[in-house]
């Protein structure tokens, strides 16, 4: 029998909705904590905006950063007490904080801290280059990068996240992906607006970087505990100076989601659970993953879902 090997996906931007977390906050006293603690280092009512809204509040980046980050570690904490052994941590986007955060690399009040600062400087960034984001799908990444190359400048539009074989998500100023959407046609694919208030993962947001530094720099980071695959650069790294240097860049760059999931497979793994809310990742995994490769892959977020994983992961 092959040996189960897990690694835990934390989601990033995209996941959040209305009453996320609910179940966890009214039965886990520990969560409540947490959340309370969320509240105080970024001065918002995140538990009132994750349970109540509006969603227009939500997603304001200075809001959402923390917010759906405390939910993720929220939703961490209850599967780390259940005692699942795991080996390696991956998060997308945002959720990268949350996967240092469980991987030992950030304390929790250090990963609050920075994401609130990560989220007030993303939201200052989209309002002195406003800008969007748009889903491709039905294109590879050759076809899209084929497109952008007819564009003078990349701070017109680049690609922000190579999620899976054919979605891409590219950021840019409007009238830019206006005109993309008609190209993307053109070629047989579908280009999809995303309701973001920031286009993330591109030169429209890289002047955060220099403040961003000078936060990190205050900020201790330690060796992983369990492995982390980067978004930058799709492997590990186990240097703290590194990683400090990698979480910088990472703020403008390109999200390498499609070969981080590829390269969990190489290295063995064979089960994966999305901690935190909704199905992003785990919609994306059956796009990368043959059905084939016999790998599965769960999803926490309530004390329902949580006994689901559970009870899967033992019966294998």
């Amino acid at each position: 029998m092959q040996e189960k090997k897990i690694a835990v996906l934390f989601p990033g931007q995209g996941s959040q909705f209305i009453g996320m977390g609910k179940e966890f906050l009214e039965s886990d006293q520990e969560a409540g904590i947490l959340m309370e603690l969320a509240d105080s280092i970024s001065s918002a009512p995140l538990r009132k905006l994750c349970l109540e809204g509006p969603m227009e509040e939500l997603t304001k980046a200075v809001y959402l950063q923390p917010a759906l980050t405390a939910v993720n570690l929220i939703c961490w904490q209850a599967l780390k007490k259940a005692g699942v052994r795991l080996e390696y941590f991956a998060g997308h986007s945002l959720g990268e904080y949350s996967a240092l955060c469980a991987s030992g690399v950030l304390g929790i009040e250090d990963t609050l801290k920075l994401v609130t600062e990560r989220g007030r400087l993303s939201e200052r960034e989209g309002q002195r280059n406003p800008g969007g984001m748009q889903a491709i799908l039905g294109l590879t990444l050759e076809e899209v990068e084929g497109i952008l190359a007819i564009f003078p400048d990349s701070s017109h539009v680049t690609i922000a996240n190579h999620n899976c074989e054919k979605q891409i998500v590219v950021s840019g100023y409007h009238e830019t992906l206006v005109a993309l959407e008609g190209m993307v046609s053109e070629k047989g694919g579908k280009a999809i607006t995303l309701n973001v208030s920031v286009a993330n993962h591109s030169p429209l947001v890289a002047g955060a970087i220099p403040d961003f530094e000078k936060i990190m720099a205050g900020i201790s980071f330690q060796a992983p505990e369990t492995p982390v695959l980067f978004n930058v650069t799709a492997a590990e790294e186990k240097e703290p100076a590194a990683i400090r240097t990698i979480m910088s860049r990472q703020i403008a760059s390109r999200v390498r989601w499609f070969e981080i999931i590829n390269s969990l497979v190489d290295k063995g793994v064979t089960h994966f659970i999305e901690v935190g809310p909704k199905k992003v990742l785990s919609g994306l995994m059956k796009k990368i993953v043959p059905k084939s490769t016999g790998c599965r892959t769960f999803q926490v977020d309530s004390p329902e879902s949580l006994a689901r994983c559970l009870e899967g992961l033992n019966g294998d």
